[in-house]
């Protein structure tokens, strides 16, 4: 044993970014502020004008280079270091979801159908705070930290547009890591959660339209029925998925719309399925979107009826580098606690539009757990459900977390 303790233990929090965290709760009234006036007025979508200004307020101040987006509402700052070096990204998401609240706290969205049901205005909050706390640490810094405020993550691909119009070279060339949080109402409040690889799934969608001939119904006979078609490819396709991919690789497919018809002695001419395609691995996705088409026509042919597939394709594999992802463990082990850290066994099959940006950047995407105080992991609202309640008091720690991400890289 060394004289100042056993070597082999993980260290205290605080040890190397000390008071890093005490002053991430310093600004946590800032951070709480941001949230709440964010929640009351969400804004969907890749044209988000409250949420961005309300972003260049909280910012205001400080020694940010900021740049707008050209097509969309996003917003782009740079904080340079005292010293020269490279640059890491910071993503914080921040549009909302078309949900009408029901959570009946005070500050509910006063916006009718439109709700922060995925935690994207604590992302924003958090990633504002950081900036703050990073900017008062800049003579810490060789080298600078991108905030990346993204609008359109939930469907429209508003990573893709930032990407294009340049935000991973902001700062006048490529970063070289990149980290995102997400909040997450399914783990206890303030842990963080990641792992090596796949950490999210691909999201894909398909549409089968199903062609026969209508007539009436009591004389199928003398029509050509699109829908036994229709329903022999929702087992088909089950089939396939279990007998084509490797359960050590797997895909979940789901049809969640069934349409035909318009009433009871009518056979209809057209039937539509749609449904979602989730995979982890690139190689998976692209079996499954080559067999569907093949298992859907086979049957139509065989029912007499035309076939249409179409497949549009969604977000990738969101994927973590092994080594940032044990690089967020251990700073969270380092600045929060080891009680924090909480190992992520498997992947969400849920999808994440920040896969655009660790498909070009080694970097790491964590959850932050937010399950309110004096609610059970069984009865808590999920992320997207119109009662998911956040505790804000996690915001700290992910403030803390953004901050020594870009530390560890820049000499802190």
């Amino acid at each position: 044993m060394s004289p100042s303790g056993p070597t082999d233990l993980p260290p205290l929090p605080g040890a190397r970014f000390a008071g890093l965290l005490s002053a991430a709760k310093a600004l946590q009234p800032k951070t709480v502020a941001l949230r709440r006036e964010l929640h009351r007025h969400p804004e969907q979508g890749l044209q988000l004008p409250k949420t961005q200004a309300a972003i260049e307020r909280a910012l205001d101040g400080l020694p940010l280079e900021l740049t707008r987006g050209k097509s969309t509402t996003a917003l782009t700052a740079v904080l340079r270091g005292s010293r020269p070096g490279p640059s890491v990204l910071l993503r914080g998401d921040m549009d909302a979801l078309p949900l009408t609240e029901d959570t009946g706290l005070e500050y509910a969205s006063e916006v009718e159908g439109t709700m922060h049901a995925c935690g994207h205005d604590t992302h924003v909050a958090m990633l504002a705070s950081a900036a703050r706390l990073l900017s008062d640490r800049v003579e810490d810094l060789a080298g600078s930290v991108v905030f990346m405020f993204q609008p359109g993550e939930e469907g429209y691909h508003g990573a893709r547009h930032m990407i294009h119009e340049g935000v991973l070279d902001a700062a006048g060339e490529q970063v070289s890591a990149a980290f995102a949080l997400h909040t997450y109402a399914n783990a206890e409040s303030g842990r963080i959660l990641t792992r090596h690889g796949p950490v999210l799934a691909s999201a894909d969608s398909f549409l089968v339209r199903v062609t026969g001939r209508g007539g009436h119904g009591s004389a199928p006979h003398q029509a050509l029925d699109p829908i036994p078609a229709a329903a022999e490819m929702v087992g088909a396709l089950q089939t396939m998925i279990t007998r084509r991919v490797s359960v050590f690789d797997p895909a979940v497919l789901s049809v969640t719309r069934i349409s035909a018809g318009t009433t009871t002695n009518i056979i209809p001419e057209t039937a539509e399925l749609e449904g979602t395609i989730r995979t982890l691995s690139e190689r998976t996705r692209a079996l499954v979107r080559e067999e569907l088409p093949k298992v859907c026509e086979s049957i139509g042919a065989a029912h007499g009826c035309r076939v249409l597939v179409d497949i549009e394709p969604g977000y990738p594999v969101t994927a973590n580098d092994p080594a940032k992802a044990d690089l967020v463990n251990s700073l969270a082990e380092e600045v929060l606690g080891v009680q924090y850290v909480q190992p992520m066994l498997e992947p969400l099959m849920g999808a994440e539009d920040f896969s655009y940006v660790l498909q070009r950047v080694p970097g790491a995407f964590a959850f932050i757990g937010a399950c309110p105080p004096g609610t059970s992991l069984d009865d808590v609202a999920p992320n997207h459900s119109n009662r998911v309640r956040y505790d804000e008091d996690a915001m700290a720690n992910g403030v803390a977390l953004y901050a020594a991400f870009a530390l560890a890289h820049l000499g802190g």
